[in-house]
């Protein structure tokens, strides 16, 4: 089998390269344990003199890490103001939010050359190469140009717009063009694949593009929620809830998640269903991330101010309707609270796939489960049709699907729950990378 190299804007962090947290992480996890493998990415670290220091390489049993540094000038540029700033809410149908300065697209087309060379002197002849994510759009075409023509994979984790949306990128087709270079393109949905051969096909491009939907590692999840379930923090955290059923929703701070429009809605359930004031509490997890960005800073003093309002119209002196942190939560903290809550809150207004409402469904007590609420524009949502599935914008029918959640018998909430733990179970973090990779390694370079 020849060796597997696996590139990312990021490499996991020390810790989670052997109890992976979540996404890429996990998903990877399973192959680049059982096949020689070498994951190269940006180190997370800056450095002025970033492009005189050589990558440092760290080797393991199977899988080696080979990473490199960035200047600040290249994070800004290209990691801060166009990967985060222009591509992120391109794809995610945020036209609004773009903010694009051609010398940010340079530098975004320069750090992706380095990547190139810098992966270049560790490449074998028979190496499968597979490249990840929006950072990386073009690196495919800059390996091609060193002469590189082993199979190149490129997989997509978050959306990609229609042509319509896409267009709106200046030099769009130059970006289009690059992707051409990659022997197989996988996305999360078939509306993303439709979405992208659109695009290929605006600008007389052909690509093979398919939709391959991640997964996570069901079996290992439910065990963690399983024991965490009973742990003096879970059970720490369910104490201050004084008995009360609870709401959780989990997502890093960002505008894609639809968190103000989910606070609404559940306001709207106080103010529709007052039965469930002083019964039901929500519980957000929203760890802080891209604080950089002015658009991540302002929606942060959104939700602080709607946490604030919904807390002083409702609550009351023994009673808190919504607990918020910005600090995040261990993983097999969020399962075993999970595994207790009533609802799964999941509304982001577009999401690539969402692992957290997998990972809810797979933490969840087959004999007395919760409801997961999940978005219709979330890429998980074509799998898990037996969720209350809502339009993340309307918060009369978020309010709606809440009321029947919390309203559903025992029976009904199982026989869901039923369906979607055997979906989550059939499309794993492992069958999804096996899929894209036998496809890729019989694609003819």
């Amino acid at each position: 089998m020849e060796r597997l190299i696996v590139v990312s804007n990021r490499t996991p962090a020390q810790g989670e390269r052997t109890q992976p947290a979540g996404g890429l992480t996990v998903g990877l996890h399973e192959v680049v344990q059982t096949r020689e493998s070498l994951w190269f990415g940006w180190s997370g670290n800056q450095a002025e003199d970033a492009d005189a220091k050589p990558v440092q390489v760290e080797s393991g049993e199977t899988v080696s890490y080979a990473t490199f540094d960035l200047t600040p000038e290249q994070y800004e540029r290209f990691y801060l103001n166009f990967s985060n700033g222009v591509l992120w809410p391109l794809c995610h149908y945020r036209t609004d939010l773009i903010r694009y300065w051609r010398a940010d697209a340079e530098a975004y087309y320069a750090v992706n050359e380095r990547f190139a060379d810098r992966l270049l002197p560790y490449l074998r002849s028979d190496d499968t190469i597979w490249i990840h994510d929006y950072h990386l759009f073009p690196m495919g075409k800059r390996l091609r140009s060193r002469g590189v023509k082993g199979r190149i994979g490129f997989f997509l984790h978050i959306p990609f717009p229609p042509w319509s949306v896409a267009r709106v990128l200046p030099g769009v087709d130059r970006l289009l063009e690059s992707m051409t270079a990659y022997d197989r393109i996988g996305v999360q949905t078939h509306e993303d694949a439709e979405n992208l051969r659109g695009c290929f096909a605006a600008c007389g491009l052909e690509a093979v593009v398919e939709a391959c939907p991640i997964g996570i590692e069901p079996e290992s999840f439910r065990q963690t929620a399983i024991s965490s379930a009973a742990s003096d923090e879970v059970r720490k955290t369910l104490r201050s809830f004084d008995g009360h059923r609870f709401i959780i929703g989990v997502d890093r701070l960002d505008y894609s998640k639809g968190i103000p429009e989910r606070l609404r809605g559940f306001a709207r359930l106080l103010e529709r269903y007052p039965q469930y004031c002083e019964q039901v509490t929500f519980l957000q997890v929203t760890p802080v991330s891209r604080a950089g960005v002015e658009s991540y800073r302002a929606l942060k003093q959104q939700i602080d101010e709607l946490v604030g309002s919904i807390n002083g119209a409702h609550g009351t002196a023994a009673w808190t309707p919504v607990r918020y942190t910005t600090h995040g939560l261990a993983r097999e903290d969020l399962a075993g609270l999970y595994r207790h809550a009533d609802i799964g809150l999941v509304t982001p207004r577009r999401d690539g796939m969402n692992l957290v409402a997998k990972e809810f469904i797979a933490a969840q007590d087959e004999n007395d489960p919760g409801v997961l609420i999940l978005s219709r524009l979330a890429g998980a949502a074509p799998d898990l049709v037996k969720a209350l599935q809502v339009n993340p914008l309307d918060t009369d029918g978020i309010a709606d699907a809440l009321h029947t959640g919390l309203s559903m018998d025992r029976k009904a909430r199982h026989e869901a729950w039923s369906v979607m733990y055997g979906e989550v179970t059939r499309n794993t973090a492992g069958s999804w990378a096996k899929q894209f990779l036998d496809s890729l390694e019989m694609a003819t370079t």
